[in-house]
């Protein structure tokens, strides 16, 4: 007997390739690296994967005096040199016919009603049905004065049956007074659910496994919890200095950088209770919940750590300190390492340090999530037999070689009885014949479908803030940072905030 499908549930199905409708995507400071490197080969990577439509159409805005074919080059060649997927001449063919390039400084009225001019050519042209996404890919300094002209000229008005979206790259401020006025002002333009927020590692497929692990397993969930874990560590440690970077970099320091976006929505998602569904209210109340419960140590001096490293090597090659790097002030106390310790205060994780670490200059570059579980309460074996053996630990590692790790403890062969850690290793690369997409080609679509699961919201970014401001005004009026050598994993401060509790550091 044949059955028919339901309409209905295969709308829904999750499994079926989600295609962008009619739309458009204009970046501002598209000459920038991130548009470069970033944002023009992820478009292409849609392109190619069939997720967008014929007529998807990209703009690029800025200072250059480009004509569109010096734009459409310049888009060529990133790709080429950049996308994830092979290139293809009819891909490219069919992309190419919506580039356009407007040239114009971010105070030029005559350049905003050009790009007016752009949009309304392209609906015709390529069919894009009004329905546009601002992409901000510039300094923080100039948010305000993009969104104010694109009001100003009529770019965020939203027409019936279309829509008009602004994607904003963190930081979301620089502290929580900043973060609440670049919102006001941002919201003055653009609806607060068409407003996007980048943190582009929730777009990495081992973040959004974070999910997948907890709730779809029964394995992990009866044991995520203070009866079980000892602690959790959050690390995301990177091998290269500032490089270029000293003008944005210099003042701002790898907690603002890092902590408060990328490190705590990491915990986020490690801590948060099962949401009701994956949608994005759903998710962002159960986020805010475990946000709103973290508590800072009573003692900052001793709980907290921030350094800056000095000169060193790294790679076998010989590198200069932070303060060595041109561009940077002598007498900068801008932090490049930063390492804190959270409680969570509610009923299954009190009690239950979370560890958060981020530097520049250590020594691999590696993100990951280590939930380190509680000793046996009894062991029958003698000490000799485990001296070896040490905690259990469910390790998710974001990057490189994403993936999960679990470490347990097994008898050694032989007629004694020693146990010693081995590892269960799940690697993406080996489980599946599909290669990940990029964090910006998952952003991206999702931002022109209009699904803002995985995008941090207003009062997220909020909690952030709150919870780093204090730790950074105590660090602003107590002296200089700890100094670390290059290639090396940070201070030995940070090293003794751990051995204070009886814990040690990963070392990846």
């Amino acid at each position: 007997m044949s059955t028919s499908s339901n309409p209905l549930r295969d709308a829904q199905d999750r499994r079926l390739p989600r295609i962008a409708g009619p739309s458009g995507l204009v970046i501002f400071g598209v000459t920038g690296d991130l548009s470069r490197k970033k944002l023009m080969p992820a478009v292409y990577d849609l392109a190619n994967r069939g997720l967008l439509p014929p007529g998807f159409s990209l703009i690029g805005f800025a200072r250059r005096d480009w004509e569109n074919e010096d734009f459409a080059q310049i888009v060529h060649d990133a790709v080429k040199e950049h996308a994830r997927t092979p290139f293809r001449e009819e891909v490219w063919q069919q992309l190419v016919q919506g580039c356009r390039f407007v040239q114009g400084d971010f105070d030029d009225d005559e350049a905003f009603e050009t790009l007016k001019d752009t949009i309304h050519e392209l609906d015709k042209a390529q069919g894009t049905g009004g329905n546009f996404a601002f992409y901000l890919s510039v300094p923080p300094k100039f948010f305000p004065k993009v969104v104010q002209q694109l009001k100003k000229h009529g770019l965020a008005d939203q027409k019936e049956g279309s829509w008009r979206r602004a994607v904003i790259e963190k930081p979301f401020g620089h502290d929580l007074a900043s973060a609440q006025e670049l919102n006001r002002i941002v919201h003055e333009v653009f609806p607060p659910e068409e407003v996007f927020r980048i943190d582009h590692y929730l777009g990495k497929e081992t973040v959004q496994n974070i999910l997948a692990l907890r709730f779809a397993n029964t394995l992990f969930e009866p044991i995520w919890n203070r009866s079980y874990v000892d602690h959790v560590q959050i690390t995301m440690a990177e091998d290269i200095g500032i490089g270029g970077r000293a003008g944005y970099y210099d003042g701002i320091g790898a907690a603002r950088d890092v902590i408060q976006n990328h490190l705590l929505q990491l915990l986020a998602l490690t801590a948060m209770e099962e949401p009701a569904s994956f949608e994005a209210d759903a998710l962002v109340a159960e986020k805010t919940k475990v946000l709103g419960a973290v508590r800072l140590p009573k003692d900052l001096g001793k709980e907290t750590v921030r350094g800056q490293y000095a000169h060193g090597w790294q790679g076998g090659e010989e590198v200069v300190g932070y303060l060595e790097e041109d561009g940077i002030d002598p007498q900068s106390k801008t932090d490049t390492y930063a390492a804190i310790k959270l409680e969570i205060d509610n009923r299954r994780w009190a009690g239950v340090p979370f560890y958060l670490r981020t530097g520049k200059r250590l020594g691999r570059r590696v993100t990951e999530i280590a939930v380190v579980f509680q000793r046996a309460p009894h062991s029958p074996f003698d000490h000799t037999a485990t001296e070896e053996l040490g905690q259990n630990a469910l390790v998710i590692r974001v990057q490189p070689d994403e993936g999960v790790t679990l470490r347990f403890g097994s008898k050694v062969p032989g007629t004694s009885m020693e146990v010693r850690d081995v590892s269960m290793d799940f690697a993406y690369g080996e489980s599946f014949t599909e290669s990940s997409p990029e964090a910006y080609e998952r952003l991206i679509l999702d931002v022109l479908l209009g699904d803002a699961n995985l995008f941090p919201r207003l009062r997220e970014v909020e909690l952030s803030w709150e919870i780093l401001d204090p730790i950074e005004r105590y660090w602003d009026k107590h002296g200089k940072p700890a100094s670390y050598q290059a290639g090396t994993w940070g201070p030995d401060e940070a090293d003794e905030m751990l051995a204070r509790d009886g814990r040690s550091w990963r070392r990846p």
